[in-house]
């Protein structure tokens, strides 16, 4: 039978030194790896060359020009447009929980045996479940909301407010700057920098964490102006139909997760078991590899959305790759 790694996040009342010594040089370090990468990041490469090329591609048929033809049509670009949209900049964050799943003892050591192997896949699965959950509840609420609302949104805005910035822009600075600032501080709390929102919690409600990430996943839809996405929802909007809002808006973000899922699960049993061996060897690993993950990403999402994005429009400077 398959021996199961219980791990959890550190307590607050765990010993101090199961916390890595160079904590501030570690929360340094990985706000300026978040920073470069907001500087070095291309938008046309994820979005157009990247993000346009695999729609068409699954499709059949220029995603972008392309006018979506029916429900049925819509559900499946739904799924597809947002498994296209994987690595733009408004969902890059979603991989960051890939340090969280591992974390919550869901993954396991290996062996030979079938059955074990079955049980082995389940338990693997059970955090991606969790985290989809609270990822499902937010992108369908909004999906919902937004097909009934439509352009009384400002996502679906064509206004343009102060030097030509589109109120869509806004809403997306506003949305993934908190949702940055989210991420950093689950970051600081994984060091113990910060009081843990999730302390008391996780005693009655292991999997709580999980679904608040989730939760944030989901909540990439609310500032998303990725453009296959803006089609998706211009259509969902005509339609009229809180329930296929939802329904599509659903779709979209579990292609959003679906190749980080993916590559959680090769991590795990590709290396049988010493991805996990090796992340959860120690309170001090976990806080580490966790507070990293997410202050990066974190770092990553705020400056990006809430300086690099406002200073093309004029609002302030941030350093940004020639290429761009």
């Amino acid at each position: 039978m398959a021996r199961i790694i219980p791990v959890s996040a550190p307590s607050p009342d765990a010993h101090a030194a199961d916390l890595p010594r160079r904590r501030g040089l570690i929360i340094v370090l990985s706000v300026l790896a978040g920073a470069l990468i907001a500087s070095l990041w291309s938008f046309r490469l994820v979005d157009s060359v990247i993000g346009d090329n695999v729609a068409n591609t699954l499709l059949g048929y220029d995603a972008k020009h392309t006018e979506i033809g029916g429900l049925i049509a819509g559900t499946v670009f739904a799924f597809v447009s947002g498994l296209a949209g994987t690595f733009t900049a408004c969902n890059i964050a979603a991989f960051g929980a890939i340090a969280p799943m591992t974390n919550a003892g869901g993954a396991h050591r290996a062996d030979s045996s079938d059955t074990s192997g079955r049980l082995r896949i389940g338990a693997t699965l059970r955090p991606i479940g969790w985290l989809a959950l609270g990822m499902i509840v937010v992108s369908g609420a909004y999906g919902a909301v937004g097909a009934a609302l439509g352009e009384r949104l400002p996502q679906l805005s064509t206004a343009t407010a102060g030097s030509s910035l589109p109120p869509r822009l806004l809403q997306a600075s506003i949305v993934f700057g908190v949702i940055g600032l989210a991420f950093v501080y689950l970051g600081l709390a994984a060091l113990r920098v910060v009081p843990d929102p999730f302390a008391r919690l996780s005693s009655r409600f292991p999997n709580a964490r999980l679904v608040v990430i989730g939760a944030l996943i989901g909540g990439f839809l609310i500032g998303r102006p990725f453009p296959l996405f803006h089609k998706l929802f211009e259509y969902a909007a005509e339609t009229r139909n809180p329930l296929y809002g939802a329904a599509v808006f659903i779709l979209q973000s579990l292609g959003n997760i679906t190749l980080m899922a993916v590559l959680f699960v090769v991590l795990v049993h590709a290396t049988r078991g010493r991805f996990t061996r090796w992340m959860t060897a120690g309170p001090s690993r976990v806080a580490t590899i966790t507070a990293v993950a997410f202050i990066v990403v974190g770092a990553f999402t705020f400056l990006y959305w809430d300086l690099r994005l406002p200073a093309r429009f004029g609002y302030g400077w941030f350093p940004v790759a020639p290429w761009e």
